[in-house]
């Protein structure tokens, strides 16, 4: 029997939560290794059919592959919904790109100065979690969309991502900046 869960599948599901939110937006199937993401500049969301089908089974609580892409795909939309704040940060989000790409990642981690343009693209991030996960959840509540409990287990679990890695990045330059001033001492 042929897997169900295919790219035109999910394809269909993401467009069919769409289409419930009253939302069109464009969707791409990429190999980013990313569930699902909004590409803000592109203006479209993109999706990875592989990562998808892996992400929804590391939930705690267990959910169906048809709950965890809607829930997944009105987050994106969250994201579509708070665009003109993500543009109004594209000359910063493209100067941190830049120097991530000239700098190798020892020198990202132990430089004060790039350690801490790290945390702020972190904190950047969060805050867009934040906020389009608060879209997601005015749409579900006007849609009807999923139960809420669930919904929050999807939300808690895909922003816990987003915050460890920021927790780890801040630990390490908290250490770095205690390093320097015992060295300058």
């Amino acid at each position: 029997m042929k897997n169900k869960y295919n790219e035109k599948y999910i394809q269909r599901l993401i467009k069919s939560t769409m289409q419930a939110v009253g939302m069109d937006v464009e969707l791409k199937q990429d190999n980013s290794g990313i569930n699902m993401s909004y590409n803000f500049i592109g203006d479209y969301v993109g999706f990875d059919v592989d990562r998808l089908l892996e992400a929804s089974k590391e939930m705690q609580t267990p959910i169906s592959l048809e709950l965890y892409i809607k829930i997944i795909t009105m987050h994106e939309l969250g994201h579509a919904i708070d665009r003109d704040a993500l543009l109004n940060t594209l000359s910063r989000t493209l100067e941190i790109f830049d120097t991530k790409k000239s700098h190798s990642l020892y020198e990202l981690y132990n430089n004060i100065e790039l350690l801490a343009m790290l945390i702020e693209e972190h904190e950047m991030n969060i805050v867009f979690e934040e906020t389009a996960w608060e879209n997601a959840q005015n749409l579900n509540k006007e849609f009807q969309m999923v139960d809420e409990e669930i919904f929050e287990a999807v939300k808690a679990h895909s922003l816990e991502t987003y915050k460890s890695l920021y927790e780890e990045d801040l630990h390490l330059y908290e250490e770095l900046v205690a390093l320097q001033s015992v060295q300058i001492a």
